[in-house]
Formats: C-alpha cells, sequence, structure tokens
C-alpha cells in the first residue's frame, strides 16, 4: 500500500473514534441533567429572550406610551357606587343598607284560646265529633181541609190529614181522611203505622186501620210501602187484612208541579180495591172507589197555602139502598188550606 492510501485509511479510523468519543459524552450529559423541567428551566427564567447564548437579535424599538384619556359618561355615577382606579372590571360597592330578609313561613301567630280545652279521653273525643242525626222530631200535616161543592150530591167538609213522631229511621204515623156532611160523617178512616226505612226514598209500615162513619165500624191490619218513585211522584200503596176474610187495598199517587216557589199544581189519585162484597158499608169486591183531582195552591209560606181545585169521583158497583144516595159519579169543586206545624 503506498503512502496515500495509508493516510486515507488513518484518517477514518481517527474519525470513526471520535464519533465513538462524542456519542459517549453525549450519554453521559444526559444522564447527569435533571429530570424535572422546572429545574432545567430556572437558569434561563431570568435571562432575556436577546441575552441566551445563540439568540442575537437586533433591539426592539418600542412605541412611547401615550397618557389614558379619561372616558366620558353622558351620566355622572351615582354615589352610592365607588369606581377604583385602573379596575375597569372590578364589582360596584353598594353602600346603601341590605333590605331586612324574612324568614320563610313567617307569620302571626293566632291568639291563644280564651278558654282552653280540657284534656279528653278517646271516648269523650268520638262523642263530641258525633254528629245527632238520630234527633226525634214530630210534624202535624193537613194536606187538605176544605169545601166540597158536589154538582149531584149534597155539599160536605173534607179532611185528610197525618202526622209522625220518630227519627229518620223509625217514624209512628197517625193518617186520617173523611167527609162531613149536614147527617155527620159520612165515610172516613183511620190508620196508626210504624214506619222504617228501608232506602233513602222507600219505607216499610205495619200497622191498623180502622174505618168509621155511616154503617159498620171496620178494623184492619195494615202493610204497604211510601216513598219517592222517580220523576218525583209520592207513592203509597197499601194492603190490609180484616176478621172474616175481608181483605182490601188502597194505592195513591200524588205529584208537585211548580210553575213558581209559590205558586204549585197538584195532581193526585187514588183507588179503592175489596177482595169482597161488603153491603153494610156499601161496597162491591174488586175495584170500588176512584177518585182523581187536581189543586191549585198559593204558598204564602211552606207552614200556609190556600188552594183550589176540582175532585172527579167514581163510586162502582152500588147495592140498591134506600139509604144510599151517594151518585156512581160526581164532580166536585173544593176550596180549602193545607197547613203543617
Amino acid at each position: 500500500m503506498n503512502v496515500r492510501g495509508r493516510l486515507i485509511v488513518a484518517t477514518l479510523v481517527l474519525l470513526s473514534v471520535d464519533t465513538t468519543a462524542m456519542a459517549q459524552s453525549r450519554d453521559r450529559d444526559m444522564q447527569a441533567m435533571p429530570t424535572s423541567s422546572s429545574s432545567a428551566a430556572a437558569p434561563m427564567a431570568g435571562m432575556a429572550m436577546q441575552d441566551m447564548p445563540g439568540m442575537d437579535m437586533p433591539p426592539t424599538k418600542r412605541k412611547p406610551v401615550s397618557k389614558a384619556v379619561p372616558v366620558k359618561h353622558p351620566h355622572p355615577a351615582p354615589a352610592s357606587v365607588n369606581v377604583q382606579p385602573n379596575d375597569a372590571m372590578s364589582s360596584p360597592i353598594h353602600t346603601d343598607p341590605a333590605m331586612p330578609m324574612r324568614a320563610p313561613n313567617d307569620h302571626v301567630p293566632p291568639p291563644a284560646p280564651r278558654q282552653p280545652l280540657s284534656a279528653m279521653s278517646p271516648t269523650q273525643m268520638v262523642d263530641t265529633m258525633q254528629m245527632n242525626d238520630q234527633a226525634t222530631r214530630a210534624m202535624w200535616m193537613f194536606d187538605r181541609l176544605e169545601y166540597r161543592d158536589a154538582t149531584r150530591g149534597e155539599d160536605s167538609a173534607a179532611w185528610n190529614a197525618e202526622g209522625w213522631w220518630g227519627d229518620d229511621l223509625n217514624k209512628l204515623w197517625l193518617k186520617t181522611e173523611g167527609e162531613h156532611d149536614r147527617e155527620g160523617t159520612r165515610d172516613a178512616s183511620a190508620d196508626l203505622l210504624w214506619s222504617h226505612a228501608t232506602s233513602t226514598f222507600w219505607d216499610w209500615q205495619l200497622g191498623a186501620r180502622h174505618d168509621f162513619g155511616q154503617g159498620p165500624s171496620r178494623e184492619w191490619a195494615a202493610a204497604g210501602v211510601q216513598g219517592r218513585s222517580p220523576y218525583w211522584f209520592e207513592i203509597a200503596a197499601t194492603f190490609y187484612a180484616g176478621p172474616q176474610g175481608r181483605t182490601a187495598a188502597r194505592l195513591e199517587a200524588d205529584y208537585d208541579l211548580l210553575f213558581t216557589q209559590r205558586l204549585i199544581l197538584s195532581p193526585d189519585l187514588e183507588l179503592n180495591f175489596y177482595g169482597k162484597d161488603d153491603p153494610q158499608r156499601d161496597t162491591r169486591s174488586g175495584l170500588a172507589e176512584a177518585e182523581a183531582g187536581l189543586r191549585l195552591r198559593y204558598e204564602f209560606s211552606r207552614r200556609f197555602a190556600p188552594y183550589v181545585g176540582i175532585d172527579w169521583t167514581r163510586h162502582f158497583g152500588h147495592f140498591d139502598s134506600q139509604s144510599n144516595d151517594l151518585p156512581a159519579r160526581d164532580t166536585t169543586f173544593v176550596a180549602g188550606v193545607r197547613f203543617w206545624f
């Protein structure tokens, strides 16, 4: 190998050795550096950028700082607001006193009771809260007290009255009706019944009936119902049973039609049935008598009302008797009063 070749080989060997030494030196420097970034940057924190090695930069020309010009507001700030200088974002300070705050549910307590109640036992509390729905009451009403002007028969006076005594569930009823003319009481009856409420509008009734007037008296055992049907019809249906196999039934119905709160028209109907003939009282078996009426009353008060009206009466199957002067058909004009207490 000539001299030139040897120089080239020696140069390559030196370069490789120098490269290896530089790599080892770099590795040692990296291991010697601290792990914290803040400690590494600490020596450079106080240095300006142009003073750092390798950062030669020309000096920067700064503009002269102009004086701040105060902002003119069209309206001066209120005296209660203090604006701190050089602090545009600071909140205004209110010098007015704070409004008093009321606690929730704050109200004036009610006055103390003048007569405080003493302590009560549970039994006394139950007795105090109970309502008196079983109070005993009484009423007596003359539904009809009238003068009757008959077109065929004799004029007469008539009555139809009823009364009760008791509470809402149980009552004792007394009902009576009849006619009286110049010869005396023509035909009359009286019912004494015990009534028990079985529903809101209906009562069962048990008792006795007594017939008196012209002819022999008759006694009956009575059982029936009384109440208010749909559409406000007052209904009473009673079955009677007497000695010697006698039976009878009576059906009554009436209705109040209000023209005003005081002027009221009341139609009514009464049917009497008998199970067998009774010549002594001039009654035939089957439908013996039918009576329909129409009365117009004016209530000066709920307790008192005069009325006028008309009745149509039909008697079926009269026996031939000289003492019987009742026509088979009759139309009667009536005038009377209705009152109760």
